[in-house]
C-alpha cells in the first residue's frame, strides 16, 4: 500500500514516515522526563553550575554557540520546557546582544521544525474534518496573517509552542511564519538575556515577567494588530456608506 506526498495512505491511514516521525519525537520527549532533564532546566541548577558554563564558552567560545543554539532548537521543536531558563542562560554567557541573536536563531529554527511538524502530521486531517468550518478564520487569518502571528507572539497570552502548532494547522506561508517569529521574540529576548548578565540577582523567573513587563509586551502586540484592526473598520464604514 503506496503512501502520498502528504504522509498518508490510500486508505487515509498515516503512512510510514508519519509514523517514524511521531514515534521518534515521542521517544526524545519521554527519554528527557525519564532521565529527569527538568531537574537540569532550573533556575537553581544555572547557578550552581554558572561557574563551569562560563569557562567553558570562554575556553570553546564556538562550541558552546553551537551546542547552545542546537539545544534551544531541540527545546523548541519537541515542546519541552525551558525556553525562559534558555534564554536567560544565552545572556548569562555570550552577553545581552549576542545572547539575543542566539536565542533567535535557536527558537526561530525550532519553531519552525515545530510548526512544519504540525503541518505534516494534522493539517491534511483538520482540513478533511474541519475545513469547511475553519475556511472563514483560514481566509481571514492568510490576508492578515504577519500581524495576527506577530500579535501573538508579542502578547503574552498563549505558550509559545501552542502557536507553533496551531500556526502549522492555517494557511499561513512558511517565509510569514518565520518573519514574524523572528521579529515577534526580539522585545522578550532582549529582556531575559539583559537580566541573564545579573544572574546573581534573580531568584526566580517570576521577578522577569513582572506585571510592567507584561502590560509593554500587550501594548506592543496591539500596535501590530491595530493597523489590522483599522483597515476591518474602515473597510466597514466605507461600505455602510
Amino acid at each position: 500500500m503506496s503512501a502520498s506526498p502528504t504522509g498518508l495512505t490510500k486508505s487515509g491511514t498515516p503512512g510510514i514516515g508519519k509514523i517514524v516521525l511521531v514515534a521518534s519525537m515521542a521517544a526524545v520527549v519521554a527519554a528527557f522526563f525519564f532521565l529527569d532533564g527538568d531537574q537540569w532546566l532550573s533556575l537553581e541548577a544555572l547557578k550552581t553550575n554558572r561557574d563551569r558554563l562560563l569557562a567553558y564558552t570562554q575556553e570553546h567560545y564556538l562550541q558552546a554557540v553551537v551546542i547552545f543554539i542546537l539545544l534551544y532548537c531541540l527545546q523548541t521543536a519537541l515542546s519541552l520546557p525551558g525556553a525562559a531558563l534558555f534564554t536567560l542562560a544565552g545572556g548569562f554567557l555570550f552577553g545581552t546582544l549576542a545572547g539575543t541573536f542566539y536565542v533567535n536563531l535557536g527558537a526561530t529554527t525550532g519553531a519552525v521544525l515545530a510548526f512544519l511538524a504540525a503541518r505534516y502530521l494534522l493539517h491534511d486531517w483538520v482540513e478533511a474534518k474541519f475545513g469547511h468550518r475553519l475556511r472563514p478564520f483560514q481566509d481571514g487569518f492568510s490576508k492578515n496573517s504577519f500581524g495576527y502571528l506577530l500579535s501573538l507572539r508579542l502578547i503574552p497570552v498563549f505558550p509559545f509552542f501552542v502557536i507553533n502548532l496551531l500556526s502549522g494547522l492555517t494557511r499561513i506561508s512558511l517565509g510569514t511564519f518565520v518573519a514574524a517569529t523572528a521579529i515577534g521574540i526580539i522585545p522578550a529576548s532582549l529582556i531575559y538575556t539583559y537580566t541573564g548578565r545579573q544572574l546573581g540577582t534573580v531568584n526566580s523567573l517570576g521577578e522577569i515577567a513582572s506585571p510592567q513587563v507584561l502590560l509593554a509586551f500587550t501594548l506592543l502586540g496591539l500596535l501590530a494588530v491595530f493597523p489590522i484592526l483599522y483597515r476591518k473598520f474602515a473597510g466597514k464604514r466605507a461600505a455602510g456608506t
